[in-house]
């Protein structure tokens, strides 16, 4: 074990640990360095060192966290961190054993997310206002959210080279860079298309060539006017639910389950590493699972 404990030195070390070894996306890295900082604060305020921290005093800091009003998911995130954490310090021989072994993440349930109808979706696209500049973009915008699925993150970072119109699908970058392929809708082509056209107007900023959706500014969008453009829509169309851009994923999703899409072939779309978690799509319409059952299982249409 080592003696040395370089506190600066480690946390170069642990940020190149995760971005080398254990391929995680910007947002998780930066989001793992940040909540690390946080327990080494309070490990310093409790006058605790590093090498002597205990399980015990890591539920202790996650318990301040909750008296804090950080939420389960935020709270089960900067546990994986930690745990992530202390697993490099073993791994680099700063640590025989990991105090943060057997810490345990917040039992969370089942999250139904908040889903649009299709009549809800078609009401925020009759809502952009064509007198403004941005109203192309707008709607390719919300077509290409809810016709692919995309999370807020692929958008921003979609690339125009990664669109291919006449196969009619697109190559998107995922979480830990990984690519997928996703199927585009005939409508969704065509809002690209049209934009594509006010597009080529812009005086599009050196090193931006690249991202098919830019501001009026020529540069690459932000997740957060992404999401003003999101909920000034929603505004506008009178929907009252609390909505964002994963809200048009989420719905992305139920529609594909409510219209007989495979559970798998969703899963894949979505980019999803386990079906675990596209199986929360699955209480939107056990109704129509069940009647497919009836319909479709050997023993039920023997009986029939």
């Amino acid at each position: 074990m080592r003696d040395i404990f370089d506190i600066n030195k480690i946390m170069d070390s642990f940020e190149a640990y995760i971005m080398l070894e254990r391929g995680l996306s910007d947002n998780t890295r930066e989001s793992y360095i940040a909540d690390v900082r946080k327990l080494m604060s309070y490990l310093a305020d409790k006058e605790i060192s590093l090498r002597n921290a205990t399980l015990d005093d890591l539920r202790e800091f996650i318990m301040t966290l909750h008296d804090m009003g950080i939420g389960l998911r935020s709270q089960a995130r900067i546990i994986s961190g930690v745990k992530t954490f202390f697993r490099f310090l073993v791994t680099e021989n700063y640590l025989d054993v990991s105090p943060a072994l057997l810490l345990e993440a917040p039992r969370m349930g089942k999250h139904l997310p908040e889903v649009l109808t299709v009549d809800e979706i078609d009401a925020m696209i009759a809502a952009i206002d064509y007198s403004k500049n941005e109203a192309v973009r707008n709607r390719a915008i919300i077509e290409t959210l809810y016709g692919c699925g995309l999370r807020v993150s692929e958008l921003t970072e979609l690339e125009i080279g990664k669109v291919y119109f006449d196969e009619g699908f697109v190559v998107v970058k995922g979480k830990g860079s990984k690519e997928r392929i996703v199927p585009m809708s005939d409508v969704a082509l065509q809002t690209i298309c049209d934009y594509l056209e006010e597009r080529a107007s812009l005086d599009i900023k050196p090193g931006q060539e690249a991202y098919l959706f830019l501001n009026r500014r020529g540069s690459q969008l932000t997740r957060q006017m992404i999401f003003t453009i999101v909920k000034n829509l929603a505004r506008d169309a009178g929907i009252k639910k609390i909505i964002s851009p994963h809200t048009l994923r989420h719905s992305f999703a139920t529609h594909l389950l409510e219209g007989g899409a495979n559970l798998r072939a969703i899963q894949q779309m979505l980019g999803h590493e386990s079906i675990a978690t596209t199986e929360i799509y699955l209480h939107i319409d056990r109704t129509r699972l069940r009647t497919e059952i009836l319909l479709h299982h050997p023993r039920n249409q023997k009986n029939r």
